[in-house]
């Protein structure tokens, strides 16, 4: 079984190819809610999480544009921000990678590597909104995104509109309803640098929530003269401004740490530049830059 966004590959190669998305309200021009979408869509309940049998389908390896995703056997104790998309009519009725029709009113969600079907709490962290939606496809592959939402759940998040959100995305079961914190997920290290609709809900975030702080990630090494070299290249072409952050992965499995020197251009302004930054540090001969939430 191909992931979804395969059966689209010709599209979304173009799209790629293009550099620019054309939009409209935030989603693909082809794409977005439908003429007549129900009143209460932002009523929709949460999913809720059960005991179920993993998918025949989409829990293997699989390859898109060049890169292999070994989706997870296990859910628990996953935790990640990142920006949230949704999608809606284009795929609406289509066979999702669990097998199962897409149902842009229902409370979904496409990923990665979690397991098929899995449970996570997605909270938006720029008002403090948050769903439990089931994962039942995979995706998104383009412009960084972490998680693809069903339309009902971009609803209740309050990102129908902007097509983007920052959240965090946090496993839930059954049996463990407050999952535990996962380790930071870690990314292979470069040692080398690389090759040259308007929302309907009102806010309901925390008088003194702390907005979340964005950066396009270019690189990580395990050698400072490497990021250092990466760092003046990139402000040399105005890509800027960046800087080294310094931080400690762990080594194997045992308690070492290693330093890690990330070079990140900003915080950003929003997820429009850090998508439009990504496109200039892949002319510039990075193209696995990333955008990151902290």
């Amino acid at each position: 079984m191909m992931p979804r966004w395969i059966w689209f590959a010709p599209l979304l190669a173009l799209l790629s190819a293009c550099g620019t998305l054309s939009r409209s309200g935030g989603y693909f021009e082809d794409d977005g809610p439908e003429t007549n979408p129900p009143a209460d869509v932002a009523n929709i309940p949460d999913a809720v999480p059960k005991t179920e049998p993993r998918s025949a389908t989409g829990n293997k390896s699989y390859v898109v544009y060049g890169v292999t995703y070994l989706p997870l056997t296990d859910s628990r104790g996953y935790r990640e921000r990142g920006i949230a998309s949704w999608y809606g009519k284009k795929f609406h009725s289509k066979r999702t990678s669990s097998g199962e029709p897409y149902d842009m009113y229902a409370m979904t969600a496409a990923h990665k590597t979690l397991p098929l079907p899995s449970y996570v709490r997605v909270r938006n962290l720029q008002n403090g909104r948050s769903v439990v939606v089931r994962v039942n496809d995979r995706g998104p592959f383009l412009h960084n995104r972490l998680i693809d939402l069903s339309y009902a759940a971009a609803a209740r998040l309050g990102i129908l509109g902007t097509g983007t959100g920052v959240v965090e995305v946090e496993a839930v079961s059954p049996d463990e309803p407050a999952t535990q914190v996962a380790q930071a997920k870690t990314y292979p290290l470069q040692v080398i640098a690389p090759a040259v609709a308007a929302e309907e809900l009102p806010s309901s975030a925390p008088a003194n929530a702390t907005s979340p702080k964005l950066y396009l990630q270019v690189g990580a090494f395990t050698q400072w003269d490497n990021a250092a070299n990466l760092r003046n290249r990139l402000e040399r072409e105005a890509l800027r401004p960046i800087s080294i952050q310094p931080s400690q992965a762990a080594k194997g499995n045992g308690p070492e740490a290693t330093r890690v020197y990330r070079v990140r251009v900003g915080p950003l302004t929003n997820v429009e530049e850090g998508d439009r930054l990504t496109e200039r540090a892949a002319q510039l001969g990075v193209p696995d830059a990333r955008i990151v939430v902290e």
